[in-house]
C-alpha cells in the first residue's frame, strides 16, 4: 500500500494511545458479554440463548419481518437466524404468519408470550444498567448515552467501508503488513 492508496484513511489528530485504549475497552466489553451469555446459556441448559432474544426486541420494535430481513436488521447470517427462530417458535415466543403483502410467504411476529418474556428481559436488563450507572451523575449518564449512540452510528457507517476495503484486498496478509516507510 502506498500513501496515495484510496483505501488508506487520512491521518487525524487522534492519538494512537487513545484509539488503542478505546479498542481495548471494546474488546473487553465484547468478551465480558460473550462470556456472560455463555454462562447464561449453560445455567439454563441452553433454554435461554441470549443472542436469540435480540430477535424478540427487533420484531417488537420493527414489526413482523421475513426471516431474511430479520437477519439483515440484526447483522446476522440467515442460518443463525433460522436456528434461533426455530427455538423461539418452539417455545411459543414468536410465530410464522402469512405476509399480508404476499400470502405465499411468511413473516415472523412476536406472540403474547414473547411480549411477556421480552418485558421481563427488558426489566432485568434495565435493572442491571441502573446498577452500573447508579454512581454516575445524571449529566454523565446523558452524555454517555449520546456519545455511545454517536459511536455506534459511526461504527455502523464505517463498517461498510472497512468490509469493502478488506474485500478489495484478496491477499489479506499483504493488507496487514506494515506500510513501507520512506525513512
Amino acid at each position: 500500500m502506498t500513501d496515495d492508496d484510496p483505501a488508506i484513511t487520512p491521518k487525524t489528530d487522534i492519538d494512537d494511545g487513545l484509539v488503542d485504549a478505546i479498542a481495548y475497552e471494546i474488546a473487553r466489553l465484547t468478551k465480558l458479554r460473550d462470556r456472560t451469555n455463555a454462562q447464561i446459556a449453560s445455567m439454563t441448559q441452553g433454554e435461554i440463548e441470549p443472542a436469540a432474544f435480540s430477535i424478540l426486541f427487533q420484531l417488537i420494535h420493527g414489526g413482523p419481518k421475513r426471516s431474511g430481513a430479520l437477519a439483515e436488521a440484526l447483522y446476522s447470517d440467515a442460518s443463525t437466524i433460522s436456528r434461533q427462530v426455530a427455538g423461539l417458535v418452539k417455545r411459543g415466543l414468536i410465530e410464522r404468519c402469512a405476509d399480508p403483502a404476499d400470502g405465499r410467504v411468511s413473516v415472523l411476529d412476536v406472540t403474547d408470550a414473547g411480549r411477556e418474556v421480552a418485558a421481563q428481559l427488558r426489566a432485568r436488563r434495565n435493572d442491571s444498567l441502573r446498577h452500573i450507572l447508579t454512581d454516575w451523575a445524571p449529566g454523565e449518564r446523558d452524555i454517555f448515552a449520546e456519545l455511545l449512540r454517536r459511536f455506534v452510528d459511526g461504527y455502523e457507517e464505517t463498517r461498510q467501508r472497512m468490509l469493502a476495503d478488506i474485500a478489495a484486498h484478496k491477499d489479506l496478509q499483504s493488507y496487514y503488513e506494515p506500510a513501507e516507510s520512506n525513512s
